[in-house]
This record gives structure tokens, C-alpha cells and sequence, in this order.
């Protein structure tokens, strides 16, 4: 496992974290506690420790199983947390959204299920549309202040909401905007438009979600698996669409057989030559093992430029230079 400068923070973080949005099994899709456990203490093994979770994941069945899992290796693990969605099934207005008074109710409840006394990385889940980024960022400055959180992070949120959220902090002297999260994958690269370059300007850390599409780059789709093709109510999965989105695919098979490698790996792979820390959301041990198995992927030059021309939305835009994985 390689690790990577975490934006300006100074941490040290794994080039791949671990997404735990299946530990548990309160959404009716996900793994139960013996899987979880599993998981986690391979993704250790390999060497990870960036653990990524949220209070609504399996309506907080997760940071249940994960307080757990950390008893005795607290330290070992940089662990990040995100509120705005509640823990609850029809969680209250009162504690939902990003208002200071959600904000308080949501981190004493993950700490408490998270068996902790802070919260690495604390993300604001997503925009609520009501809420101000003056009042977030005050609220989060409070949070460090108490010793509750460490970092703040942004996930989910535009480049122009990231860059004032960052400026203000600046100009108020609170909690800096420390890390940003969101979606990206050779199906979704909409972020490397503005949100890449953003973060890249502000020296932020840069979590991204969904690098394999919601597994429609494992192809294993079109051998007639559902997975988040129906669970969840197909929420973040990114389906097989479109006449670009086919050539993508069939593009990453081909790579995949030219290297005796899995799609999922190719994906994944090619996720992390943009900078970012790719998060991995594995339902079983074999999806985790395969998952790993691409940060030990060397593709050509040739074949990532290959990847990036036929996912591009413009083909006649000139070619990135990709950094190295883990290296950065």
C-alpha cells in the first residue's frame, strides 16, 4: 500500500479508502457483521487506513459495527464521518440538514456510535440548500474548538460552494476547508471541469466516490448480476446508457484482457491516476481482494490515454499527463 500527502493537512493517508456504506444490512442491502468484520481487517492488512463512513449509512448500523472494529487501533486509522441526512428512518427536520443545530445533534450521535472522542475528517454529506456556508463554517470551527473534530471536508458540494467556503475560512481565521469529496469515474467526469481544479488550487485532499460507476465497470452488468443495479433503488449507480458509455466499457475490457487483469481493476486503476484518493465500497471479501489488486496495476501510458479519449465528453481535448498513483 502507498500513501499519500493528504492535501495540506499533513497526514499520511492510504491511496484507496474504505468505504463502509455496506457495513450492516439496515438499508436491506449490505453485509452483515462477520463480512464487515472481514473487510476491515483486510483492508488493514493490506495496509489501509483512511476509513470512510456516515451517520445515515445502514440508517448507523455502520459506525456501529466500525466502533467496534477500532476498539484498540483507534490511532491506526484516519476515520471520517458526515452528517446531514440523519441516522434515522424519516430522521426530524430538527436533525437533519447542515444547520448548526443538526450539526451538533449528528456529531454526538456518531461519536457515540462510533465509541470515539473525535472525528478525524468531519464532512458536511451534501448541500441542503437552505443552510449558509458562513453558518456551517462557524459551526465546524466550534467542533475543532471543543476537540470533536480535526479537519472539515466538503462533499458533494459545486466548485464555486467550495471555493467561497474555502476563501471564507480564510478571511475568518476558522477551521480551514481542509478536503473535498465527490463522484468520479470514467462514466461520471464531469468533476474535472472545476471541481478538480479547484481543489487542486487550494491544496485540498481529494476523496472520490463511485470509481467504478456503481460496479458497471466490473461489467459484471452484462453478465446478468444486479447488485446496485436494483438495490437501493438504483441510487448511485451509473447504468450502461448510452453509445459512449458502451464504448467505455468495452474499451476497459480490452485493457483488462491485454493485462490479464479485472475490468474493476482497470477502472479502478485508472481513478486513481488523477490525484485523488479513490474510495472502495466492497459488499464481499472477493470484491474487496479484487479491489486492492489494482494498486499493484501498471497500465501504459498508451492505455490510459486510450481510457481517457473515449470517456472524455470533448475527444478533441488534448490529453492530461496522469500522476502516478500514490506518488503524488
Amino acid at each position: 500500500m502507498k500513501y499519500i500527502a493528504f492535501g495540506s493537512t499533513g497526514l499520511r493517508v492510504s491511496q484507496v479508502a474504505l468505504g463502509t456504506g455496506n457495513f450492516g444490512t439496515g438499508w436491506g442491502h449490505g453485509a452483515d457483521e462477520e463480512v464487515s468484520k472481514s473487510l476491515f481487517n483486510a483492508y488493514a492488512e493490506a495496509g489501509g487506513n483512511f476509513i470512510d463512513t456516515a451517520d445515515i449509512y445502514q440508517f448507523g448500523q455502520s459506525e456501529m459495527l466500525l466502533g467496534d472494529l477500532l476498539k484498540g487501533r483507534r490511532d491506526d486509522f484516519v476515520l471520517a464521518t458526515k452528517y446531514t441526512n440523519g441516522a434515522e428512518p424519516g430522521a426530524g427536520r430538527l436533525v437533519t440538514g447542515n444547520n448548526r443545530k443538526a450539526m451538533v445533534a449528528s456529531i454526538e450521535a456518531s461519536l457515540k456510535r462510533l465509541g470515539t472522542d473525535r472525528v478525524d475528517i468531519y464532512w458536511v454529506h451534501h448541500p441542503d440548500g437552505v443552510t449558509s456556508l458562513d453558518e456551517i463554517l462557524r459551526g465546524l470551527d466550534d467542533l475543532a474548538r471543543a476537540g470533536k473534530i480535526l479537519y472539515a471536508g466538503l462533499s458533494n458540494f459545486s466548485a464555486w460552494q467550495l471555493s467561497r467556503a474555502v476563501t471564507i475560512a480564510e478571511l475568518t481565521r476558522s477551521l480551514p476547508i481542509a478536503a473535498a469529496q465527490f463522484e468520479h469515474s470514467l462514466v461520471r467526469r464531469e468533476a474535472e471541469a472545476d471541481i478538480f481544479p479547484a481543489s487542486q488550487a487550494f491544496n485540498l485532499g481529494m476523496v472520490t466516490w463511485s470509481p467504478l460507476g456503481g460496479g458497471v465497470l466490473t461489467g459484471k452488468y452484462r453478465k446478468g448480476e444486479s447488485g446496485r443495479a436494483e438495490a437501493l433503488g438504483g441510487k448511485v449507480f451509473q447504468p450502461e446508457n448510452s453509445v459512449q458509455r458502451t464504448k467505455v466499457l468495452d474499451t476497459v475490457i480490452k485493457i483488462a484482457d491485454e493485462l490479464g487483469t479485472s475490468p474493476g481493476q482497470v477502472a479502478l486503476a485508472w481513478a486513481g491516476t488523477h490525484g485523488s484518493i479513490p474510495i472502495i465500497g466492497p459488499r464481499s471479501l472477493s470484491h474487496l481482494v479484487d479491489n486492492l489488486g489494482a494498486m499493484n496495476l501498471k497500465m501504459s501510458p498508451e492505455q490510459i490515454d486510450r481510457l481517457d479519449l473515449i470517456s472524455h465528453s470533448n475527444p478533441s481535448t488534448p490529453v492530461r499527463k496522469p500522476i502516478a498513483w500514490g506518488d503524488q
